[in-house]
C-alpha cells in the first residue's frame, strides 16, 4: 500500500495527515481520495501538486507501487 502524506489545507480537508491506499496510478489515487473525502477535499486536491517519492507526478498515468510515498501539497503562499 502506498503511503499518502497530506499537508496544510489538504490535511485539514482530509481530517488526517497520513493514510495508506492500494491504487494503481495517480489518477486512481485522485478518484479514490475524492470519493472518500468529499467535494471540498476534491476541490483542494484539484489545485495540489502530487509528489511520488519526491518527484512531481506529471500526469494521472504515473504508476504507484506499494512502497511509494505520495505527498499532497496545496499551493503555498509566502516570500
Amino acid at each position: 500500500m502506498a503511503g499518502i502524506r497530506f499537508f496544510a489545507a489538504a490535511a485539514e480537508a482530509a481530517g488526517s495527515e497520513t493514510t495508506t491506499v492500494d491504487v494503481a496510478s495517480i489518477g486512481d489515487l485522485r478518484t479514490f481520495l475524492s470519493d472518500q473525502h468529499g467535494t471540498e477535499f476534491a476541490r483542494i486536491l484539484s489545485r495540489c501538486s502530487l509528489l511520488v517519492n519526491g518527484t512531481r507526478a506529471a500526469d494521472d498515468a504515473v504508476p504507484l507501487a506499494g512502497t511509494d510515498t505520495v505527498d499532497v501539497l496545496p499551493p503555498f503562499a509566502g516570500g
